[in-house]
């Protein structure tokens, strides 16, 4: 009588499935060299892989989208390069999240950086600490950028169409007794804004809070970083505002490619 075929141990299987996805990465790491293509003799050889482990793990790596087979050369296929765009997205803004880290502790405030694209108002990033909270997104920051900085900010950076163009779909409304009170008076005041200055606005977006974004243009990118601080602090708002843009001054060159996102 034939004795029945033991079981795989549950830790045997667990190597080999991490034993194939490595010589798998090996195979593609291996590809990424290659940008003309390779064979699968030349990969199997440079990966130390036996002929028919590579064969095998090939075309499984074709089968899934990570390559693709052109004339007996393999190259990268959409999968793998999906794959790297979202790593080098994630790189990116690891960087932006560090660096306000940075800014957060030394100026002691938490750091927000935001954009204007597509026609909206975007908070990319906020970095704050529970001894220095950000500001409670209690009316939406899309709708409500006549009323804080970072809005502002970014619509200083824009021409008149495109302004009025935003004004026209979010208008101008009061949220506290500071906020500027209809489109007329805030389109004049951002014409009054001497261009690479601090933009501040004092209580405007919520009681109790003051903020200051400093402009970013990279291209034709408006963004901005910005900071905020309860209004019993509100003399150390231009100071924390230069010191600031000073230090994303240092950096900017390194994070023009991340600020994009």
């Amino acid at each position: 009588m034939e004795q029945p075929h033991p079981a795989v141990p549950e830790q045997q299987q667990s190597q080999t499935l991490i034993g194939s996805v490595q010589r798998a990465m090996r195979l593609l790491e291996t590809v990424a060299r290659h940008e003309h293509g390779a064979p699968a003799k030349q990969l199997a050889r440079e990966t130390g892989l036996a002929l028919p482990t590579a064969y095998h793990l090939l075309r499984t790596l074709v089968h899934e989208g990570y390559l693709y087979r052109d004339k007996g050369l393999f190259f990268l296929g959409e999968a793998a390069e999906r794959l790297s765009s979202s790593a080098a997205q994630q790189k990116r803004r690891s960087t932006i999240v560090d660096a306000l880290a940075q800014w957060r502790d030394s100026i002691g405030a938490p750091v927000y950086y935001a954009m204007y694209r597509d026609g909206e108002i975007e908070v990319m990033c906020v970095s704050d600490a529970p001894a220095n909270p950000a500001v409670e997104e209690w009316a939406d920051f899309r709708e409500t950028g006549h009323a804080h900085a970072i809005g502002q900010c970014l619509l200083s950076q824009l021409d008149q169409d495109a302004r009025r163009d935003h004004l026209d779909r979010y208008p101008v409304q009061s949220l506290t007794p500071n906020t500027v009170r209809d489109d007329h008076a805030l389109l004049r005041r951002l014409e009054r804004l001497r261009r690479m200055e601090p933009v501040t606005e004092r209580q405007e977006y919520a009681l109790g809070t003051v903020c200051a974004a400093i402009p970013i243009t990279v291209g034709a990118t408006a963004a901005t970083m910005a900071l905020s601080l309860p209004a019993h602090q509100a003399d150390r708002l231009l100071p924390a505002a230069r010191q600031l843009q000073s230090e994303v001054g240092r950096r900017l060159g390194s994070l023009a490619l991340s600020i994009s996102m």
